[in-house]
């Protein structure tokens, strides 16, 4: 049974399980605040949560010191500009939509991962799906148009979450080419209460400030997305560490995120449907994921 629960695979299920959950929860905190004060206090919150978890108070202080610019660095791609763009893009797009774009994440990873990285290059038929998973992001934003001001919010906002994705991707590698030499629990604690420090100040420039006087939904979305963000990224960076692990195959569990997510979004946001062209462009971005997945089976 701890074979199970420790293995890569399972723990990489959890944290896109748990990733799934956010764009509903996204979508109802920012019906009562602005993107980038959301997410700076989401994640602010989120590192907090996880400093009991590093368990040793001076290792946990002392990384500051010794890791600063690697926390930077990762802060930097990984929770500052992913989640500016990312709440940004959600808040131009439904729910079910950002799902989906956000699910193609592992295909922009592979990308990033192969011009980063010299032992993780693409094959032909790595590219093949790769592009196949590009076409089914071109179908979604073909069906959304240009016509209207509301097909032009929403071509801006899935352009906004594709550069999230080659952000998400930047900040895998740099994870990634640091296996052993930081705790992955430090690491996550300090860039995400210093990214989202740095994500609210930012807001408090380019937004009005909302206040605290919110309804007991805003807390509670809060409170979810700060947990799930705490576990989730402890579980991947704890995965991206391990010798046997790349960036690009790890990644490509994220196919779940999508399906969940936009499940989750018809379900719960009011007014969000599924439509024929978006779930289509969904199938051939799993299906091109799935491919990638085989395409690696067969390399390994």
């Amino acid at each position: 049974m701890k074979k199970i629960i420790t293995h890569t695979y399972f723990l990489a299920i959890i944290a896109c399980l748990l990733w799934s959950t956010a764009f509903a929860g996204i979508k109802i905190g920012l019906q009562y605040t602005t993107p980038l004060q959301f997410a700076g206090i989401r994640f602010f919150f989120a590192g907090l949560f996880i400093i009991p978890l590093t368990k040793n108070l001076r290792v946990f202080v002392s990384a500051m010191r010794s890791d600063f610019w690697l926390i930077a660095r990762v802060s930097l791609f990984q929770t500052i500009i992913l989640y500016s763009l990312f709440y940004l893009g959600v808040s131009l797009v439904p729910g079910a939509i950002a799902a989906i774009l956000i699910g193609s994440q592992p295909l922009f990873a592979a990308l990033v991962s192969s011009v980063m990285q010299k032992n993780d290059q693409l094959s032909f038929k790595k590219l093949l799906a790769i592009s196949l998973g590009i076409g089914g992001i071109a179908l979604i934003a073909y069906d959304k148009g240009w016509g209207d001001e509301s097909g032009l919010q929403q071509m801006m906002g899935m352009g906004i979450l594709i550069l999230a994705n080659i952000s998400s991707g930047i900040g895998n590698v740099f994870v990634s080419k640091q296996k052993g030499k930081i705790s992955p629990t430090v690491l996550s604690a300090w860039q995400m209460s210093m990214g989202g420090l740095v994500l609210f100040l930012i807001s408090l420039i380019f937004e009005p400030f909302s206040g605290f006087d919110m309804p007991v939904a805003y807390f509670l979305s809060l409170g979810w997305l700060s947990f799930l963000s705490a576990t989730a990224f402890t579980i991947w960076f704890t995965l991206l560490q391990r010798s046997e692990v790349r960036v690009s195959d790890l990644n490509i569990w994220k196919f779940i995120i999508p399906i969940f997510g936009a499940m989750l979004s018809w379900i719960i946001i009011p007014n969000e449907h599924a439509e024929l062209i978006p779930i289509l462009g969904m199938i051939i971005i799993g299906f091109s994921l799935v491919l990638y997945g085989l395409v690696n089976r067969k390399v390994s």
